[in-house]
């Protein structure tokens, strides 16, 4: 599965590790709901590492379809909160 992530690239994932992300994707999510800002910041951290650690990058020049679109490390919560859909960044 190809995930881009806002401002860096494109990377491939194996539906295997969709749901390691899915459980950072919660925890993102929960964060959002309760107003927690120090617990966003951690979460977004933790999704986004996770994704850059098992992800292959692809090719600068290559355009692949993305199946997910995650924030930038800089994202608000507010900007997140926007991404989010009925079962967080990363359906599943």
């Amino acid at each position: 599965m190809i995930v881009r992530i806002m401002g860096e690239g494109q990377l491939d994932l194996t539906d295997a590790d969709l749901e390691l992300i899915n459980s950072f994707d919660s925890q993102l999510e929960s964060a959002i709901e309760s107003g927690d800002e120090a617990t966003f910041r951690q979460a977004l951290h933790d999704l986004l590492e996770k994704v850059r650690e098992d992800g292959r990058p692809l090719e600068a020049d290559a355009l692949e379809p993305s199946q997910f679109i995650l924030p930038p490390a800089d994202a608000t919560m507010e900007e997140v909160r926007e991404m989010l859909q009925d079962d967080g960044l990363i359906p599943g």
